[in-house]
This record gives C-alpha cells, sequence and structure tokens, in this order.
C-alpha cells in the first residue's frame, strides 16, 4: 500500500517543480481514488482472484502499482502525465487491497472481525509509510524521486512476500463475480442501506484526513513559531500509522460487543477528535499532535466492520456484488471530500476549522445510520447476534 500517498507525501516539491495551483495539488490523490473504484468494480466483474488464484493476482497488483508509482518519478512531467500514472496506481492496488482481505478471512471462520481488523491495520501501516519516507528524506535533504521509488520497492517486497509465504486458507470460498442487477437487489434492503450510509459516514472523512493530515500539522506547526517540515511529515506518519491499532481493538470488539457499538463508538470518537483538531490548530505541536493521534487511531478502527456487517445483512447470494459496489461508491466520495478540504487557505486556522467540522459530519451520518441499523431486526444477525 505504500505507493497509496506517494503523491501527496511529496506535494510540496511537485507544487513548486511542476508549478501546481493549491487546487491541482489535491487531484494526485483524487486520481488514486478513482482509479481505485474503478479497479475494485472491474476485479470483482472479472473474477480474477479465483481464476487465476489470489496470491498470483495480489502480486500483480502489487508489480503493477509499484512500476506506475516509479515511472510518476521519472516519466511524468506535468500534471497531465501524473495524473494518468497516479490513475493507473488506484487500479492496480484494487488487486491489492480487496485481495488481501479475501486471502485472509480464508483462514478465519470465527473471530473473523479481529482477523479484517488485523489486516487493515498493517494496510494502515503502509498507507503512511510514504509520510515516513518523506519526513527522512526532508532530514536528509533527499531528492523526492528516491523516496517514490522507495515506497514502490516496498510494494514489491509485499507483492513477493505474499505470493512466496502464503497460502490459500481451509475457509476460502469463491468470490462472486459482480453484478449491478445483484448490487441493487441488496441495497433494496433497508439494513443494507443502513449499513452503506455508516461507511460512507467513515469514508466522508477518512482519506480527506489522511491526505491533508501533512500539511495541515505544517500549517499548524508554522503557526506556532514552530516551523519544521520534517517533524510535520514524521507525526503525519504517526498519526495515519497508529490507526494500525484502533484497527485491532475494534477488531476484538466487535466480535464480543456488536458491529453497531463499535462502529458508533469509534464514529463519536473520531468526529470529537475532528472538531477539536480544528480548534487546536497553532497551539503547542505537543498538544496539536496528541489531539491527531487520538483521531488516527478512532478513524480508521471501524473501517473493517462496515464490510463485515454487509456481508451478514445482505440476502443470499448478492453479498460479492454488494461488497464491490459499497467500495467504489465510498472510494468515489472520498474524492468529494478531499477536493473540498483543498480549497482553503491552509494558513487560516478558520479555514482548517470549518474544513474538519465539516469532515465530522460524516461520522455524525455514519452514527444516525448505525444506530437506525441497532433498532432494525435485521440487526440479530451481526456478530452472531450481537449486533
Amino acid at each position: 500500500m505504500a505507493p497509496w500517498f506517494s503523491g501527496a507525501a511529496v506535494a510540496p516539491a511537485l507544487r513548486v517543480e511542476w508549478d501546481l495551483s493549491p487546487a491541482q495539488v489535491p487531484l494526485l490523490t483524487v486520481a488514486v481514488q478513482l482509479g481505485f473504484a474503478l479497479g475494485a468494480i472491474v476485479l470483482a466483474a472479472s473474477g480474477a482472484p479465483d481464476v487465476l488464484s489470489a496470491r498470483r493476482v495480489f502480486l500483480a497488483g502489487a508489480l503493477l502499482a509499484a512500476a506506475a508509482n516509479a515511472a510518476f518519478a521519472y516519466l511524468a512531467t506535468d500534471l497531465g502525465s501524473g495524473l494518468l500514472l497516479r490513475f493507473v496506481t488506484g487500479m492496480a492496488l484494487a488487486a491489492v487491497y480487496p485481495v488481501a482481505m479475501k486471502i485472509a478471512v480464508g483462514w478465519f471462520r470465527r473471530e473473523r472481525g479481529l482477523a479484517i481488523g488485523m489486516l487493515i491495520g498493517a494496510l494502515t501501516v503502509g498507507s503512511a509509510l510514504p509520510y515516513l519516507l518523506s519526513g527522512l528524506g526532508a532530514l536528509s535533504g533527499v531528492d523526492w524521486r528516491p523516496l517514490v521509488v522507495t515506497a514502490s520497492l516496498l510494494a514489491v517486497g509485499g507483492g513477493l512476500l505474499v505470493r512466496g509465504w502464503t497460502r490459500d486458507g481451509p475457509f476460502d470460498v469463491p468470490a462472486p463475480r459482480f453484478s449491478p442487477r445483484v448490487a441493487i437487489r441488496a441495497i433494496r434492503e433497508p439494513a443494507v442501506r443502513l449499513a452503506n450510509l455508516g461507511y460512507l459516514g467513515h469514508m466522508w472523512e477518512l482519506y480527506a484526513m489522511w491526505t491533508w493530515m501533512p500539511l495541515f500539522l505544517a500549517a499548524s506547526f508554522a503557526a506556532a513559531g514552530a516551523e519544521d517540515a520534517a517533524a510535520a511529515a514524521l507525526s503525519a506518519f504517526f498519526v495515519v500509522a497508529v490507526g494500525g491499532i484502533g484497527c485491532l481493538a475494534a477488531g476484538a470488539l466487535a466480535d464480543r460487543w456488536g458491529r453497531t457499538a463499535t462502529t458508533i463508538a469509534a464514529m463519536a470518537a473520531s468526529g470529537t477528535s475532528a472538531v477539536v483538531a480544528g480548534l487546536v490548530f497553532g497551539a503547542s505541536p505537543a498538544l496539536v499532535v496528541a489531539v491527531c493521534l487520538v483521531w488516527g487511531i478512532t478513524i480508521v478502527a471501524d473501517s473493517a466492520q462496515f464490510s463485515a456487517a454487509l456481508s451478514e445483512l445482505a440476502p443470499p447470494g448478492t453479498a460479492g456484488s454488494a461488497l464491490s459496489l459499497q467500495v467504489a461508491s465510498g472510494f468515489t466520495l472520498t474524492a468529494v471530500t478531499i477536493l473540498l478540504v483543498g480549497t482553503l487557505d491552509a494558513s487560516d486556522a478558520s479555514g482548517w476549522r470549518l474544513a474538519f467540522g465539516v469532515l465530522a459530519l460524516g461520522p455524525l451520518m455514519g452514527i444516525i445510520a448505525m444506530w437506525r441499523l441497532r433498532q432494525r431486526p435485521e440487526a440479530v444477525r451481526l456478530a452472531n447476534g450481537r449486533r
């Protein structure tokens, strides 16, 4: 997953080198989001993970993402060519993220919430790695291109590791192919719609926060008179990567407390953290980072539970198509909030407060949806009756 935020991590250098406007910078991440959404649908429709073996598809996706990411470093010369390569990177990563989940759940019949939470925790840390590379690069004065290539090499290593050292689990089952007709049949169910609304509320906040956290921290540190690009990038890495802890905790709790209770608690905490993060802009860097670490833990904690809930609520024979539609719609929505936050003046405290307040509306909508789902009789199908 290291190539995902490679463009965002080196955006300050690209803004100067390619003469990008503030409105153009977020397009580098938006292209990945849209590429991933399309790739997820295409992959699900093709049935490739079942026909070709999931481990081979994973390796192919990792290698293609690595190649497109490396090409972005040395072949892209302007925004247009950069966006094309970022879009291809996103499509390739669609063969990594969902396929990894398929491989993981094949090994677990019980406590799948914990298993998927562990996997998404690892993917979260992987997504944060470009910010670590950016911070180390700022400390050493290294050009941005080798940093992007390093992210590509990490992707290659991950692909080879999965291909060579994992096996299909004893509970692996073929994934149903995507069908628009079947997906529509699934979302006609009120409980499925509520689970999807909860997921969309979660996604409204998640990727915008991950994309803009380095700039927020850099601007906040500067406003506090402690400008330090390396410290901001390294802090952003920890803020995103610490979400892995939240994924593990929520995965374990969801199997015991229930999916709706866990997602409601996580979204309440992340939405509150979003508002507080905006309010402390320009305060002591230690305080700002502490608030953002709490936000980082809670913002992704519930991620796995929406997919698990949908698989439990969808009518028989529709779960695969319903999940593909959920992923595609969620990642498409992230493009909206990434662009919305990108319209603000990074040095303006009121702008960050407004932007993070808007992001907090997503968890609020998600809480309402999951609370309503909890009241429905179909909720007994969640987490072995724990709702």
